[in-house]
């Protein structure tokens, strides 16, 4: 058994000794049933008043068998709450040590700071494409969550430079500053940028004018949660087939057809080649529809003559299977 449940066992025998006791004292010395219960703690305490003593050859020889047994029980049960307390407290600590370590081995990670429910399906997302990720909240309920989810966290305040700082954010990748009011986020923005001005931040925000403040702030992109779901509403409502090929497309209820972003390093071996030299569609099937550039240009439904430069992002449809072999060779 946990210590936990020994330590409920305990009590659960020191309970049935003072009720047998008091039970017996009762009956055997025709005390009342108050003086029963006092006689039976002060005889456990080891106290001996003398007040109270059995005088009836029954009521000793009973007395003994509830000190033999009654003192027993409650060392015992004293012992199993203190290994349950220190066992809990050990683990606490040897856990916290472990995921302070964990998090010092990060790098090009993501801080999620905030994980109400906006933040928790940002942090589902990541989880199941395998991604190292931080989470920052200091509401103990969502620590506890995260806990039994068994995510990488951190108890505090995202809006304080020292615990931006714990969640390495010298060496993070991306924030999504997804907390529930839009100062918090935008403190959070500047916070971030001035420790790691390279690091890509992903911003929620509520009211209008928030949007262009976070820009200013330096966030990359920020998201309204609310225009984005009202959107996609009137997208189901006006054109029901492009939403269904947009669900197909991004979501994960299918492998049959996926939406991707396919990054094109330096030192790939389809730089300098063209959309139709590279056996995209030849020998993977996919379909370019865009190519965002390192520059920031968008370019739509390029041609197959297009050549492929170093930093490219194509966005790419195909099967699953075939964009994660193409992602894996273009790596190389």
């Amino acid at each position: 058994m946990s210590p936990l449940k020994k330590a409920r066992f305990a009590f659960f025998l020191l309970l049935l000794i003072f009720v047998t006791g008091t039970f017996g004292y009762h009956v055997l010395e025709g005390w009342p049933v108050l003086e029963s219960f006092y006689a039976t703690v002060v005889t456990l305490g080891t106290v001996g008043y003398g007040d109270f003593y059995p005088k009836s050859t029954e009521g000793r020889i009973f007395a003994i068998f509830l000190i033999v047994f009654g003192v027993g029980t409650m060392a015992y049960t004293f012992a199993m709450v203190m290994e349950s307390f220190m066992e809990g407290r050990l683990r606490k600590l040897l856990g916290r040590g472990k995921l302070k370590k964990q998090i010092e081995k990060m790098k090009d990670h993501y801080i999620i700071c905030g994980c109400g429910k906006i933040g928790y399906l940002v942090c589902k997302e990541l989880a199941e494409e395998n991604v190292d990720f931080i989470v920052v909240d200091s509401d103990q309920q969502i620590i506890q969550q995260m806990e039994e989810e068994g995510f990488v966290y951190i108890n505090g305040s995202a809006t304080e430079d020292k615990t931006l700082t714990e969640a390495g954010v010298e060496r993070a990748k991306g924030i999504v500053c997804a907390l529930p009011t839009d100062a918090d986020n935008l403190y959070v923005v500047l916070a971030a940028k001035e420790l790691n001005p390279k690091v890509y931040i992903v911003s929620r925000f509520e009211d209008d004018a928030s949007e262009r403040r976070l820009m200013k702030a330096g966030a990359d992109r920020v998201i309204s949660p609310y225009k984005v779901g009202g959107l996609r509403m009137a997208l189901a409502l006006l054109r029901p087939a492009m939403m269904d090929f947009m669900e197909i497309t991004t979501g994960k209820q299918t492998l049959s057809l996926r939406m991707e972003e396919l990054r094109i390093c330096e030192t790939s071996h389809v730089v300098g080649k063209s959309l139709a030299d590279s056996g995209l569609r030849r020998e993977y099937g996919l379909i370019v529809v865009a190519v965002n550039k390192e520059s920031g240009e968008m370019v739509f439904n390029p041609s197959a003559s297009y050549v492929i430069e170093k930093e490219d992002n194509l966005i790419a449809i195909g099967e699953e299977e075939n964009l994660t072999k193409f992602a894996e060779v273009c790596r190389l």
